[in-house]
């Protein structure tokens, strides 16, 4: 009935409102015999007289005054949500939650987003240190970040960094000390930094591929582990073995001398990371600025 309703309901306001059909039409938008059209069906359809008319005025009864004293807050509250969402276009409004493992957060997202939040106050973004995939709806996450070739299917992927490659590195005088491998199969005569991976608990067996292409996969034994990697790295630099971890997360200590690589002709590159979110949702306008400042332009 509600339905059907509506726009009498809010014809008879504004003729309440303006005590003229004259100016309610115009207010509305409508012909005078449009309006007048509209309140007499009204009435009928209650069954109540809801204005009295003389050839001066139009005033609403006792009915239609304890009916409008209802609608009236209604009808505020829903101009004043209407005006809130149009104005939020203009300024986006509301808090995006992002899953990522903690090398993603410090080396794209962070670096992105910092300088968008001081230009949008009132957008908020929670990150959520993720190593395990969660499910996002299960995460109450709002999107994910992952390498490329690890975004489940049914979601949209956006790209947000440069393809990645993961380095194996150690310390100059570890190198010195036990001597540097020369194939993935060698790393077993090494020790080396573990990472345990919180998706199952395993520790992470470390990947590599040949000249041909063919993957290598090698378990790998030592004093250390961790279950992020960025102290994983710092163990490496500590001289407690080697490491397998993102070429761009050692640049600094590669380029200071601290670190060095061995094993590079097995460490190809792999696609960087993609933000995903759910192909049904519908991008708020603090998810859009999200998205705009984390689209990869390389």
């Amino acid at each position: 009935m509600l339905r059907e309703n509506i726009n009498d309901l809010i014809a008879l306001a504004a003729v309440a409102e303006e005590r003229s059909f004259t100016k309610a039409a115009a207010r509305l938008n409508v012909s005078q015999s449009a309006l007048s059209h509209t309140i007499k069906g009204l009435e009928s359809r209650l069954g109540l007289r809801l204005l009295t008319r003389t050839t001066r005025s139009v005033a609403p009864t006792l009915a239609a005054e304890d009916l409008l004293a209802t609608l009236n807050p209604c009808f505020e509250k829903i101009e004043a949500r209407l005006r809130a969402l149009n104005d939020s276009r203009d300024q986006p409004t509301g808090t995006v939650r992002i899953a990522a493992v903690e090398y993603a957060i410090e080396s794209l997202l962070w670096p992105k987003l910092s300088p968008v939040l001081k230009q949008h106050p009132a957008v908020n973004v929670e990150f959520v240190m993720d190593y395990g995939y969660t499910d996002l709806a299960q995460s109450q996450c709002d999107a994910g970040v992952r390498y490329g070739d690890q975004v489940s299917e049914g979601m949209i992927a956006m790209r947000i960094g440069p393809d990645e490659r993961m380095i194996c590195v150690g310390a100059p005088d570890y190198f010195q000390a036990a001597g540097m491998p020369e194939t993935p199969q060698d790393l077993s005569d090494h020790r080396c930094i573990n990472l345990r991976l919180s998706t199952h608990g395993a520790l992470y067996a470390w990947e590599f591929e040949d000249p041909q292409g063919n993957e290598i996969r090698v378990k790998v034994r030592g004093q250390v582990c961790f279950n992020t990697v960025n102290p994983v790295m710092r163990a490496a630099v500590d001289g407690h073995g080697l490491a397998l971890i993102p070429e761009r997360l050692a640049a600094d200590h590669l380029a200071s001398g601290a670190l060095a690589t061995c094993l590079d002709a097995y460490c190809p590159s792999f696609p960087g990371f993609y933000l995903y979110y759910p192909s049904r949702q519908r991008p708020s306008s603090a998810f859009e600025v999200v998205l705009e400042a984390l689209r990869e332009r390389g």
